[in-house]
């Protein structure tokens, strides 16, 4: 019995007539069979069938025990046995069609999966398919590792653990044999049909089909997964044959189990899956039109399953183009029109398709047989701009960023990136202009989304499309633009910077460069260092290197005439006016000092700001023009000024030299001019005077360079300028802006000119007590001549005009402005050199502040008997800010003086020396801390300042003392703060959403939380409850403070600010803002806290219901990226773990509000009742807000108070019903607007009629309201309100009314029984009708 044949026979004899049932075959048979069947010997097959004949071995029961054995054996003997079953049906001579049965196949099929399965479930042994070679090697590596505790270097051939039993079946699974029931399975298909055998046919083509997929976890070696899936797919493509039944239905069954693979992440499993279909299945689909059909209709069904998070969507996207290219055109267009129709569906279907669209329109028209198809494609390629555009207004916010972001795609690919939008022209054709508007409009929408993710895509757009907007970018966007730069996230601020940026940098006209430099320059204080960065780079691109390519134009002043415009480039004139401004000139002088201490200015900036004022000279020169009425170029002396503290040797010598006798010589024929004499404070900055006041501000700029370049000057002329301008001081008659650049000039000249600090100091010193002795006088003088004409008029009428009048008039003002320029003169030498004598100054300035003081105390001091404040307010003025220039150089001084500042702040009328003192108390601030922190409450009143220039100073200053930790968030100052959120000024107020929304939300993330209640007190100058009444200090501080009022600017102004604060917030913070306003508002009612009978506390009872049903207080989790996934993958593609935080609060939220919120609802609701107050309205519509989330537990929530419960669900159903009703109308009527249903024909109301019953607008509007039964019952509604309005107008206007049976009625019958007669109108019917004029519809309130 040595032979193998022998011994199977006897085993299987054993087997099949012992047994009353199957029994499983051993392994040893197993492997005589495969011996036997492998060595392909034909007499060894015959002798088989021969002795299995002889033996009256039944075939059937055969079979049965080979389906026993693939059932319920270890999983390597199932194996074998499938592989030996395989060999038995391919073997020739042997009976197919009696040995194959669907069972014995299925059980086949299922002996592969459990192999898998199998190891899987031991996947802590590590081992894995591998090569043959390895195998070996493998093993050993293996058995070192008792329990597999890691994968070896080799790669191993066995699944499971062969010592101590690992598994769960004991056994091991050799990969040689999966390999080899693949390959006979592979065999198998060419002599069995399975069109027979639908279900063997379903089971083989998922089985196989997972088989890639499944091995994925645990082969490493990329040679044997290759040949593993090769082997699956030569399967798979074996069934497409027609023997194997329907090729459509076969082809959709193997695409639908493909599927799985097809969308999973980047993978071998993926892209083997892919090759299959695009090649394989293809070359199939030229000779099969089923399966090509099949592979049509591939796309759809992928697009209809692709998921809804970020990263695998667009895995998905990708494998969808990836089978869409290979389709024809005519395919590929009804795609097109599919993904278009796509992004009507629900929200995963739209979301699909808006990512489906730019790579269909990208892909495919680079395809030539795409733009060589006919006509029609260009209306595919319109219909996807439409789509996009209208999916940019997606209800879903998720779904809106990702149509912004794809659309600035497409456009950068239609215009090529180079700005080519030849492609985008032929494409919207006809259409273009109107494309355009619907885009502005799309982007002036979404630009102020209520979403982040949408205004940041929104921000991309207009990047992307300022080749299509061209300049008809409007306004409002630009603006737009301009305050996304202020927004709260960073993100934003980095795409609104972008985007103007781009804007700028394509269509450089005025109203986009003053735009620019109004936003972008600002950010160089934004507290992301990573944008300041980017504004400086932005700075030094859109400015400076535009400024530089100014230096070659010297060589085109040759007998040049016409306009400047034609030398200096227009924009480069434009950008340096644009930096003149006084809002853009610290953020100029920041960006400046940060680019210079980086090394990042280069040279031939300096040289190409000397070109444009010397080319502008020339310019002027060659037309012929006077040189005295010549100015340059506004900026261009300031930017130089600026750059030449860090590029000295870049300035010549010879063209400061120039130029300042240029301008020095011009003094000559001016005059001195005191700004504070005729100054409008309003004004943002002074108001140009003639030539002599751009003369005078030239001046300044040039002599701020020449102090930047003075250790480069030559030392002769150096010292000839330091002489020059202490004699231009000396004689005091120099505009006062000119004063402060002299002497801070003349200071450096004297220091870097000598050889010691020491000799430096000294030198300074002596000119300084020089000037001062001189101002000293010519103060006294002014005064004394004041006195003298005071007493001297004292006595006298009013003499008449005469030219002797006029002359002492014009000496005294000529006096005057010298004593003012005298007065300045004093205050700028204390600040650059505080050791000079000031003994006689301080008796004279106190004289002159105190002329007009009705203080007892002061009278007991020396006064003028003429009131300066009155008669000279300039030197008045200008007279308080010396004085604080000398007290921050005494500490002393300043102690006794700083009352006095207070003082004068609260009660001066000058708004000029209101905004001067709130500069010197912010200098005051720093220097003597401790001193002025007693007089913030005074300082802060300052916000609320008649003068809108006062207000924003205050505003700024207050800010950047608290940034900077002089001044503490306390008290009542945050609450302060607040009424600038909604300041008159839009400017005071764009500044307050900046601090609110950037700078204290990362500085004080507490602060709103802990000041929200008692804002609302403040805010409503509210005393009425005992517990908040020491907050608010006096009441006319209080009364200035507050927005109280219950009209409707009023509470939407305390709106704008409770909102502002919430969005501060954390939801941890907003639960506890939740329920320390129901315990300290709402149960104060009930409690007697607070009073009702005041208005006062009414309306903070109202702002309290209006803020618990405002949605931004809301913590549930529908707030969060449950109601919106798409918006999460788009932010942050991932989890997020304030998410997780936000769900976590909102189950607390939900707790705290049934178990403390509704009870305090209740019992004020009964206690308004029983005060018939008006506010029952509000709580009313306060609960239904929230309790809108809990339909279905009010009655559980509400059960101790029955009635509410009743009315609050009646009230819900009322809402909603005419929510619906509104919809519908609103709807209805835009369809007929659209549609022309109108007809004055026709009768009033049966257009409606109509359009209502029109199975398509029915379906329209229930895909929008989600029910159809509701679209029913709300467009009967809406038909009869429209039916009874058109009969009553009718009646009014006493024309005829129609026949009921064209409004489509029941007939009437009258009460004396019979029908009414055709064109009969019974008396009673009308009068009836009459007496009922009050009705009216929606439309008409």
């Amino acid at each position: 019995m040595d032979d193998p044949l022998s011994r199977a026979i006897a085993d299987l004899e054993t087997l099949t007539n012992t047994d009353t049932h199957s029994a499983p075959i051993s392994e040893p048979t197993l492997s005589d069979l495969q011996t036997l069947f492998e060595s392909d010997d034909p007499e060894s097959m015959d002798r088989f069938w021969d002795q299995i004949s002889s033996n009256n071995i039944s075939i059937a029961s055969l079979v049965r025990s080979f389906t026993e054995t693939m059932d319920s054996g270890p999983t390597h003997i199932a194996l074998l046995g499938s592989q030996v079953y395989l060999s038995i049906l391919i073997s020739p001579k042997s009976p197919v069609f009696t040995l194959f049965t669907p069972i014995a196949f299925l059980s086949l099929l299922r002996s592969i999966r459990l192999s898998f399965k199998q190891h899987r479930s031991a996947g802590n042994s590590g081992d894995s398919i591998g090569d043959d070679d390895s195998a070996e090697k493998g093993r050993k590596g293996n058995r070192k590792k008792k329990g597999g505790g890691g994968r070896g270097r080799g790669v191993s051939d066995r699944f499971g653990d062969n010592e101590g039993g690992g598994g769960g079946d004991g056994g091991r699974f050799d990969a040689k044999a999966l390999f080899r029931v693949l390959e006979r399975l592979d065999g198998v298909l060419g002599r069995i049909h399975l069109a027979r055998f639908p279900d063997s046919l379903k089971g083989l083509i998922q089985t196989v089909a997972e088989i890639p997929v499944t091995a994925l976890e645990f082969v490493e070696n990329s040679g044997s997964y290759q040949r593993l899936s090769d082997l699956c797919f030569r399967i798979l493509n074996g069934v497409l044959r027609p023997e194997h039944g329907d090729q459509a239905a076969t082809a959709v069954e193997v695409l639908k189990a493909l599927t799985p693979a097809i969308l999973l992440l980047k993978s071998q499993a993926r892209v083997a899956a892919l090759r299959f279909v695009t090649q394989e299945m293809v070359a199939a689909a030229r000779d099969s039109e089923a399966v090509k059909r099949a592979i049509v209709y591939l796309p759809r069904y992928l697009a209809n399953k692709a998921p809804e998070k970020a990263e695998p969507r667009a895995f998905a996207v990708e494998s969808i183009m990836e089978a869409v290219r290979v389709m024809d055109v005519e395919d590929q267009i009804g795609f097109v029109e599919y993904v278009v129709k796509m992004t009507q569906g629900k929200s995963n279907q739209r979301l699909t398709a808006v990512d489906l669209i730019p790579m269909l329109l990208m892909s495919l028209m680079n395809s030539t047989d795409f733009n060589e198809a006919d006509g029609g494609v260009h209306s595919v390629q319109l219909s996807c701009l439409e789509a996009m555009i209208q999916r940019c207004s997606d209800a879903v916010a998720g779904i809106r960023a990702r149509a912004l972001s794809n659309l600035a795609q497409i456009v950068d690919f239609l215009c090529g990136g180079i700005g080519d939008q030849t492609q985008l022209e032929r494409i919207m054709g006809d259409a273009g202009i109107n494309l355009k508007s619907r885009i502005n409009d799309v982007l002036r929408k979404r630009s102020m989304d209520e979403k982040a993710a949408v205004r940041k895509a929104a921000l991309l757009l207009i990047a992307k499309s300022t080749i299509l907007l061209g300049s008809s970018i409007d306004e409002d966007l630009l603006k737009v633009m301009g305050n996304a730069c202020s927004d709260q996230l960073v993100s934003i601020r980095k795409g609104a910077m972008s985007a103007l940026s781009e804007v700028c940098r394509k269509f450089p006209e005025e109203r986009v460069i003053f735009e620019w430099l109004h936003s972008v320059p600002h950010l160089i204080t934004d507290n992301e260092s990573s944008i300041q960065e980017e504004c400086e780079n932005l700075f030094l691109e859109l400015v400076l290197d535009r400024l530089s390519r100014a230096v070659c134009i010297d060589g085109k002043m040759t007998d040049v005439e016409g306009e400047i415009e034609t030398v200096i480039p227009e924009e480069i004139l434009t950008l340096l006016k644009g930096i003149c401004d006084p809002e853009v000139i610290p953020c100029l002088k920041k960006i400046c000092t940060s680019l210079g201490k980086k090394k990042r200015l280069k040279h031939v900036i300096a040289a190409a700001l000397q070109s444009v004022i010397t080319a502008s000279e020339s310019h002027w020169l060659a037309n012929s023009k006077p040189i005295e009425n010549w100015t340059a170029p506004p900026g261009a002396w300031l930017l130089l000024s600026e750059v030449s503290t860090f590029l000295p040797k870049s300035v010549s010598w010879e063209f400061l030299r120039h130029h300042w006798r240029l301008l020095d010589k011009s003094q000559l024929n001016s005059e001195a001019h005191s700004p504070l004499m005729d100054v409008d404070v309003d004004q943002e900055h002074l108001e140009s005077e003639g030539d002599s006041a751009s003369w005078a501000g030239d001046r300044v700029f040039l002599l701020q360079t020449i102090s930047n370049v003075a250790m480069e000057l030559p030392e002769v002329p150096a010292a000839e300028l330091a002489h020059s301008l202490l004699d231009r001081i000396e004689k005091f008659n120099m505009h006062s802006t000119e004063v402060n650049a002299h002497v801070k000039a003349l200071r450096t000249l004297c220091k870097r000119k000598v050889l010691t600090v020491e000799e430096g100091d000294v030198l300074v010193l002596k000119w300084a007590n020089r000037l001062v002795s001189e101002a000293l006088g010519i103060l006294q003088a002014y005064i004394s001549e004041s006195t003298v004409s005071s007493k001297a008029s004292a006595f006298l009428t009013p003499p008449k005009s005469t030219s002797g009048n006029e002359k002492k008039t014009e000496t005294s003002s000529t006096l005057l402005l010298q004593a003012v320029t005298a007065v300045y003169t004093i205050g700028s030498v204390v600040m650059v050199c505080p050791q000079v004598d000031l003994k006689g100054v301080n008796p004279v300035l106190h004289t002159i502040i105190t002329s007009d003081s009705s203080d007892t105390n002061m009278k007991k001091l020396p006064r003028p008997p003429v009131s300066l404040k009155q008669n000279a307010p300039s030197l008045y003025i200008q007279s308080w800010v010396t004085m604080g220039k000398i007290c921050l150089a005494d500490g002393k001084l300043a102690k006794s003086y700083i009352p006095l500042f207070v003082q004068e702040l609260e009660k001066s009328d000058f708004a000029a020396l209101r905004n001067n003192i709130i500069f010197i108390m912010a200098d005051f601030c720093v220097r003597y801390t401790v001193l002025i922190d007693c007089y913030i409450p005074k300082i802060t009143n300052c916000l609320r300042d008649p003068c809108e220039v006062v207000r924003r100073q205050t505003f700024i200053l207050l800010s950047r003392l608290l940034q900077r930790d002089y001044v503490k968030w306390r008290g009542l100052l945050f609450l302060r703060f607040l009424l600038c959120l909604v300041d008159s000024s839009e400017k005071i107020r764009r500044l307050s959403d900046f601090l609110f929304g950037n700078i204290l939300k990362a500085k004080a993330p507490l602060l709103a939380y802990n000041s929200f209640v008692e804002a609302i007190f403040v805010l409503n100058d509210c005393r009425a409850h005992a517990g908040h009444r020491e907050m608010q200090g006096s009441r006319a501080e209080s009364k200035l403070f507050s927005i109280r009022g219950p009209d409707d600017r009023s509470r939407s102004q305390r709106m704008h600010i409770y909102i502002t604060l919430l969005k501060q917030m954390a939801p941890e913070h907003l639960l506890a803002t939740f329920a320390k306003l129901c315990s300290e508002i709402l149960a104060a009612v009930p409690d007697g806290l607070l009073n009702l009978n005041d208005v006062t506390g009414q309306s903070v009872l109202q702002d309290a219901l209006q803020i618990l049903s405002s949605k931004e207080i809301r913590v549930l989790s529908n707030r969060g990226a449950s109601t919106d996934p798409t918006e999460m993958d788009e932010e942050g593609g991932g989890a997020d773990p304030s998410i997780a935080r936000r769900r976590m609060v909102a189950q607390v939220a939900k707790k705290s509000f049934i178990q403390n919120a509704v009870p305090i609802f209740i019992e004020l609701k009964r206690l308004l009742e029983s005060k018939k107050s008006p506010l029952i309205g509000c709580l009313m519509e306060c609960l239904r807000v929230l309790l809108k989330d809990y339909k279905n537990e009010i009655e559980d929530i509400l059960v101790a108070d029955k009635q509410l419960q009743k009315e609050l669900i009646y009230d819900m159903q009322k809402y909603e019903a005419a929510k619906t009703k509104a919809t519908v109308s609103e709807a209805i009527n835009n369809m007929q607007r659209s549609k022309n249903y109108v007809s004055p024909l026709q009768g009033r109301g049966s257009s409606i009629s109509r359009l209502a019953s029109d199975p398509q607008v029915r379906s329209d509007l229930a895909k929008q309201l989600g029910s159809a039964e509701t679209v029913a019952y709300a467009v009967a509604d809406v038909t009869a309100a429209e039916t009874v309005k058109s009969v009553l107008k009718e009646v009014n206007r006493g024309s005829s009314t129609p026949q009921l049976n064209s409004i489509s009625m029941p007939k009437l019958k009258s009460s004396m029984g019979g029908s009414l007669s055709k064109g009969s109108r019974p008396k009673d019917v009308l009068e009836d009708l009459r007496r009922r004029q009050t009705f009216d519809t929606a439309e008409e309130n």
